[in-house]
């Protein structure tokens, strides 16, 4: 591309009008024009390859284009006029209210920086985790606090939300609000998109739109940050919203420095200008800074014609080594080097009031440094190719234009501007501040002046002094780094004891403790002080429900002793199950049983005390911050505790016809599906109602919703992750207020049965996540049986009479189905693959390789067992497996009950109360029953099931198997019906006709064993 002239936009006050030359143009130099738009500098290019305009999207035919020098806007000569897109120089301004971002890596799909708006290509790409923020990771520290406000923390009084704007990455086809028109585009950075309503409009269009946001169709699933509170001081925004900080995330430490930069990545040499960008001089012009004269002769050469230039913004940046390389013709003026320097930090002033000056700094070449920037030990790069580095540096000036914003947000206007000298104090600036805010009646005693630099990781806040003066804190800000002082503000905000309460849940302590018991153990292990934190909660029992569920049992003396569970307090969802399964030993058992059960009650111990849970209200950061971080470094017993902040969400704040959606995603489930989805919701949704299981489990969600009175869950994940989520529900249902929420389900899983019942799919297949939130909002409410499992393994004789306990009895929930036998050996087997080798999984295959290996095996599962059925023997036929069905769905979907009418038994109902009990003949048998060209062998139907086992059988429990010893096994209703959600066939039948990708593969080897 040519450069054939430049074209500088202004606020509309400075502008000299357009198509009006400015006046004392350097030699050489193009004419420079003055148009409405926010910062950019246009220059005209010739195009040399197929370019869009980033206004309207559409393609520019011909030759000739304008480019903005900063953020690489394109443009067509006639959209010049109508462009209102501010430049990412001018980005600081429009920020309403300081959010830090919370970035991680990029996902697959194309995205372009909202910084550079280049494309966004390889692993340096990142992506703030809550708002559609897309940047390369050399462009972060240039991109500001614009993130969603999520929550209230005191320091601001917002009660009217606005539309939350962000430009570009849309969904392909998005149409403006007011026009009707496309908006969206899939070649550059265009349109605009609300990230709380997602309405979207054209860059000119909404300028005029309402600025009140209604939050769209999810307003009633959406909870509104006007109803959550959270002390987030000294916590960053990946800590308040739980956002798991993993491996990859260690190249974004250093998000705020300035990444060193190649000079074919420089700003002033990316893709829309040719190697003769700039304006030449005389030949013999030099570059004059200050005290330090740089002539042509010790400016090093790169590339044509060009030089490269290596530029500190502070004494900051100095000292990191972090700067910018800035490529410009060999013959410049000072003013347009300083103007090239002043665009590679993204800073809107006008060069006049900057000059650049030689770094004395000699330290910066050491070994240490050089390594840091990639190159070897022995072999200086930057001595040899790039000059002395130059600091840019702020010229003082005795009085400067601060802008003073208003901490509230009900004033008409958004800062007032304040002119301050050398002897101008903070008490002073405040005293003329207050009356033009409508303060006047007010003590200025009353209030502060707050500092607040917006960097894009953290908003860092720092109260001025009154007596200090405001001029030298300009002067230090930009002496440390002029990029900060560019996204620095000052708030006046009024002086008050706020309340400091920051609610923590504290997991992974021993169970079976009482409150007044868990205040020593944290003491002792995380020195927790007394005065400031207080226990407001305590959680027993919260385990995943195949693995933890086992209670310890005392043994009551008397004629017949019977095994309870310790109280009813210590596991109230049980309740049911104590009064109809009694656990009935003799007295000569006695002796037997209690030396297994000291030999097993160490085992079990340790299995419980993983699953305890506190929940502390701290009125100390700094306590806060200390426990917080400690107690991610603590094991108790062997275990490792697990800490989170916790919101609190404010009920009376809540509407009236307000539902909203409690969100469990399980990331390991479905391969990267699960992390996408989590990453969609958070966008979608208010971060604070969407939960990581791997981070605590669901507790941490069902405690930050227990005031709610109306909400519902949404579990992304297996069918063990569902199990998960009601085992808990379970256990803490009476202490929410909110006892029967409504549940639907994303399947990410292996088998996916329970959701291929509620018409949720067999797996997620790429479905939009807005429209998979309107389908739960519009899903109807079933009810669903849940069942008890009591195992109660005993030493059993030839003769089958009972010799003694060989292991104390354990209690599982089961909500699809429960098999012994065939199909439980083939789980077993299956999952002793996915634990040999987990990184090459593939479900599907490993199956029927299992499955192969089975077909010479011969058992006689019928000799082996005795069932009986609501009390009446069952006469077993010859058989190898033998299941009891919940759902009419097993193994991936297949019916094995069958669609056969028998007058023998009733039709199966997810809620009729019953279980179908259905035999098979071996691995064909149960491969006809996959294929369709059988079904399973019908046996019986029953509420109340009662298995004597005579050895050793595997067994599994929606998809969990193990080996179960002799003994008996009782299966009886577990209290209540679950309340599910059942996806509408009319919406079921629009997304599937409008899916636009296929059905993927089952993915998600982790989630089967949860």
């Amino acid at each position: 591309m040519a450069d054939s002239g430049r074209v500088k936009i202004d606020s509309p006050s400075s502008s000299p009008g357009p198509g009006r030359k400015k006046a004392q143009q350097s030699p050489g130099s193009k004419a420079r024009y003055s148009v409405n738009a926010p910062g950019h500098c246009f220059r005209k290019v010739t195009l040399t390859k197929p370019t869009f305009c980033h206004h309207c999207s559409d393609f520019i035919w011909g030759i000739v284009g304008f480019v903005c020098e900063v953020c690489n806007f394109m443009s067509h000569e006639k959209c010049l006029k109508h462009v209102r897109t501010v430049c990412s120089c001018m980005a600081p301004t429009q920020v309403r209210v300081p959010v830090a971002h919370c970035f991680g890596p990029a996902g697959q799909k194309k995205r372009f920086c909202c910084v550079c708006r280049k494309h966004l290509e390889g692993s340096s790409a990142l992506r703030c985790e809550v708002c559609e923020l897309h940047v390369h990771s050399d462009c972060a520290p240039f991109s500001v606090s614009d993130c969603r406000f999520s929550h209230q923390d005191g320091g601001q009084d917002i009660d009217t939300y606005q539309h939350h704007w962000r430009e570009g990455n849309m969904s392909s086809g998005a149409r403006c609000e007011l026009c009707r028109r496309t908006c969206s585009s899939s070649d550059v950075l265009a349109g605009m998109r609300c990230e709380w309503c997602g309405v979207t409009a054209h860059a000119s269009c909404y300028i005029i739109m309402s600025p009140e946001c209604t939050m769209g169709r999810l307003r009633n699933m959406i909870l509104h940050p006007s109803c959550v509170w959270i002390c987030s001081r000294n916590f960053s925004k990946m800590h308040c919203y739980r956002i798991s900080e993993n491996s990859q995330h260690g190249e974004m430490d250093n998000l705020d420095d300035v990444d060193t930069q190649s000079p074919v990545t420089s700003k002033e040499t990316q893709s829309t200008g040719s190697p003769d960008t700039g304006t030449k001089l005389a030949k013999n012009d030099i570059m004059a800074n200050g005290d330090h004269t740089c002539t042509q002769s010790n400016l090093p050469s790169f590339g044509l014609g060009k030089q490269t230039l290596k530029v500190f913004d502070g004494d900051d940046a100095a000292k990191r080594n972090q700067f910018r390389l800035v490529s410009i013709p060999r013959i410049i003026k000072n003013e347009e080097v300083v103007e090239a320097a002043l665009r590679a930090f993204y800073i809107p002033d006008e060069p006049q009031d900057y000059e650049l000056k030689s770094s004395s700094q000699q330290g910066l070449f050491t070994d240490d440094i050089i390594n840091r920037n990639g190159t070897p030990d022995n072999k200086p790069v930057f001595k040899d190719t790039v000059s002395d580095p130059l600091v840019l540096r702020a010229k003082p000036k005795e009085t400067e234009v601060v802008k003073i914003y208003p901490s509230w947000h009900k004033v008409g206007v958004a800062y007032i501007s304040v002119t301050a000298g050398k002897s101008s104090m903070v008490d002073s600036v405040i005293k003329e501040v207050l009356p033009q805010l409508g303060k006047e009646n007010k003590n200025p005693a009353d209030f502060n002046l707050v500092e607040v630099f917006m960097s894009s990781k953290q908003v860092q806040r720092q109260v001025l002094s009154g007596q200090e003066l405001l001029l030298d804190k300009l002067l230090e800000i930009r002496k440390t780094s002029l990029r900060q002082m560019n996204q620095t503000r000052f708030y006046i905000e009024e002086s008050r004891n706020r309340m400091v309460q920051v609610n923590l849940i504290l997991g992974g302590f021993p169970t079976q403790l009482d409150k007044e018991e868990y205040a020593p153990l944290l003491s002792e292990h995380l020195a927790v002080k007394s005065h400031l934190a207080t226990i407001t909660h305590v959680y027993d029992g919260q385990g995943r429900w195949c693995m933890l569920q086992n209670r310890p049992l005392a043994v009551s003396m008397g004629h017949n002793l019977a095994y309870r569970q310790r109280s009813v307090k210590e596991s109230p969802c049980s309740a049911h199950t104590r009064s109809e399964l009694p656990v009935v030993l003799s007295r000569p058992q006695h002796a037997h049983w209690l030396t297994r059960f000291n030999a097993l009650n160490a085992f079990i111990m340790l299995l419980l005390q993983c699953v305890g849970a506190v929940v502390l209200q701290i009125s100390c950061f700094s306590e806060a911050e200390r426990i917080y971080m400690l107690a991610k470094d603590i094991s108790i017993g062997g275990k490792p505790l697990y800490s989170l902040v916790i919101p609190e969400i404010m009920q009376s704040k809540l509407e009236k016809e307000s539902c909203p959606l409690l969100v469990f995603v399980n990331p390991k489930s479905g391969g990267l599906k699960g992390r996408e989805i989590l990453y969609s919701f958070r966008k979608l949704l208010n971060p604070h109602q969407v939960f990581e299981l791997t981070s605590g489990g669901p507790l941490p969600g069902l405690h930050t919703f227990r005031d709610v009175p109306h909400f519902r869950i949404l579990v992304c994940g297996g069918d063990g992750t569902v199990g998960w989520v009601l085992g808990v529900l379970e256990s803490i249902r009476h202490k929410i207020a909110c006892s029967e929420p409504a549940i639907s389900i994303i399947p990410l899983g292996t088998g996916n049965d329970l959701a291929r019942v509620l018409r949720w799919g067999a797996g997620y297949s790429g479905e939009d996540p807005f429209n998979i939130l309107v389908s739960v909002d519009e899903a109807e409410l079933v009810k669903i049986d849940r069942w008890t499992i009591l195992l109660d393994a005993q030493d059993m004789a030839e003769d089958g009479k009972e010799n003694g306990f060989l292991e104390p009895p354990k209690i599982v929930q089961m909500n699809n189905y429960f098999g012994l036998g065939i199909d439980a050996e083939l789980s077993l087997d299956f999952h002793h693959a996915r634990e040999e080798d987990p990184d090459k999984f593939h479900n599907k295959g490993v199956y029927v390789k299992v499955g192969l290996q089975k077909l010479s095996h011969t058992r006689n599962l019928h000799k082996d067992i005795r069932l009986q059925v609501d009390r009446h023997d069952v006469e077993l036929p010859s058989i190898e497996g033998l299941i009891f069905l919940n759902i009419p769905s097993w193994g991936s979907g297949a019916d094995l009950w069958g669609s056969d009418n028998d007058s023998r038994f009733r039709r199966p109902s997810i809620n009729d109360g019953m279980l179908e009990v259905v035999g098979v003949t071996g691995v064909v048998h149960m491969g006809q029953v996959q294929s369709g060209l059988r079904s399973g062998i019908r046996i019986a139907q029953g509420s109340y099931i009662r298995i004597t086992v005579t050895k050793p059988i595997p067994v599994q429990v929606d998809g969990e198997p193990w080996i179960q010893s002799p003994g008996h096994i009782i299966i009886s209703a577990a209290g209540p019906k679950v309340c599910m959600l059942r996806k509408s066939k009319t919406k079921q039948k629009k997304q599937t006709g409008g899916l636009k990708e296929g059905r993927s593969d089952s993915p998600a080897p982790s989630d089967a064993g949860q």
